[in-house]
């Protein structure tokens, strides 16, 4: 096990090189490597401002969004990173000099944007604006959302009918109806879309991998990501579950980490997507991962143990039609693949997902479920 850097406490030198890391005191580091975990949203008729900052208060940053156009999406980063006096001093000015047309106004205390969307005419964000810490790995807290926010991004007074058409509201209110604080979670400052061994691997990486198959805005925050050139106005959501709890053997400490993470493609319902695909991606996967800490040390010193088991469909071309006549339908093979082209390609990805040996397990029942699992430590 790696021995942690004591010039940068409180976070392990295995962890260090995968997350972001709290900055210290010194402003003139890269602010690119800070973790954003506060935010607070204001607008002007021409612009929003949202100021972040880190957890302790100690340095800001700001987003411009423009409003002055309808159906664009103009996002501006300042490059300065602020002191606290230097922003509560920016935002009177920008406050003074925006008086003649209403002012500066404060909208929201945001924890994050999950992310921005656009139907018809006019951009939205997608804000949390309300969270809960439901555990933490190695000192690193990990959050639920307890409640999201849609914003208009255009001021109204430029919006056109579209804007307030049928089919817009129809298509926020079928956005409105993912519940983002059911089985959704993330982390600031930990990858918890990766298993740990992953983390301990990964040297040198300090932005969130918002490409990983289990981050399910990946595509939703590409726009502000690939604008800002960073990953700190975002969150990364997991869609699955986590429980953590902590308990005493023989007087020694120990947390016991459940994650469970539910990958993005060819995701569905049971019954509705079964099988594989054409890129070799089986329905229903999901990747579960127990971590134990052996806490006596300290949540960043303790030994740590990690086992990942995968589950997903058999990956053949198959399906089940759902009939509530039927408790267990009967399985159709919809496509025969006599190079099996599509079973190769999961493999070769369970593979680069895990390396090898992946052992598999058939867990097939006979007119039944038919899964498998792979496993590796």
């Amino acid at each position: 096990m790696a021995k942690p850097d004591k010039s940068k406490p409180n976070i392990p030198q295995y962890v260090r090189s995968s997350a972001k890391v709290h900055p210290s005191n010194d402003f003139d580091a890269d602010p690119n490597s800070y973790s954003l975990e506060k935010f607070k949203l204001y607008e002007t008729r021409q612009r929003f401002y949202l100021i972040g900052s880190d957890r302790n208060k100690r340095f800001f940053r700001v987003l411009k969004i423009d409003r002055s156009e309808p159906d664009d999406l103009n996002i501006s980063e300042d490059p300065v990173v602020y002191s606290p006096q230097e922003i509560k001093s920016l935002l009177q000015r920008i406050a003074e000099g925006n008086r003649a047309t209403g002012g500066l106004t404060f909208v929201a205390k945001v924890y994050g944007i999950a992310g921005c969307i656009k139907f018809l005419e006019s951009y939205y964000l997608i804000l949390v604006t309300k969270r809960r810490q439901i555990g933490s790995i190695c000192g690193h807290a990990i959050y639920s959302i307890d409640e999201s926010q849609l914003i208009t991004i255009p001021h109204v007074s430029i919006q056109t009918d579209i804007a307030h058409s049928k089919t817009e509201l129809r298509y926020k209110k079928l956005l409105s109806s993912v519940d983002l604080t059911k089985d959704f979670f993330y982390s600031y400052t930990y990858p918890i879309m990766q298993s740990l061994q992953k983390n301990v691997l990964s040297m040198g990486e300090e932005r969130m991998p918002y490409d990983n198959i289990f981050v399910w805005n990946a595509y939703l925050t590409q726009a502000i990501r690939s604008r800002c050139n960073n990953t700190i106005w975002t969150i990364a959501l997991v869609h699955g579950h986590f429980k953590q709890i902590r308990l005493s053997i023989f007087g020694r400490d120990f947390s016991v980490s459940l994650v469970s993470r539910r990958s993005r493609h060819f995701a569905g319902t049971r019954y509705l997507k079964r099988g594989v695909n054409d890129r070799g991606r089986v329905a229903n996967d999901v990747e579960t991962e127990q971590i134990i800490l052996d806490e006596e040390a300290g949540s960043c010193k303790g030994k740590m143990s990690s086992v990942v088991q995968m589950r997903g469909s058999i990956p053949l071309f198959w399906s089940q039609e759902a009939s509530r006549f039927s408790p267990k339908p009967d399985i159709i093979l919809q496509r025969y693949d006599p190079t099996y082209q599509a079973t190769k390609l999961h493999f070769e990805d369970l593979t680069r997902r895990y390396g090898n040996p992946v052992i598999v397990l058939n867990l097939i029942k006979e007119g039944g479920v038919i899964d498998k699992c792979a496993f590796r430590s």
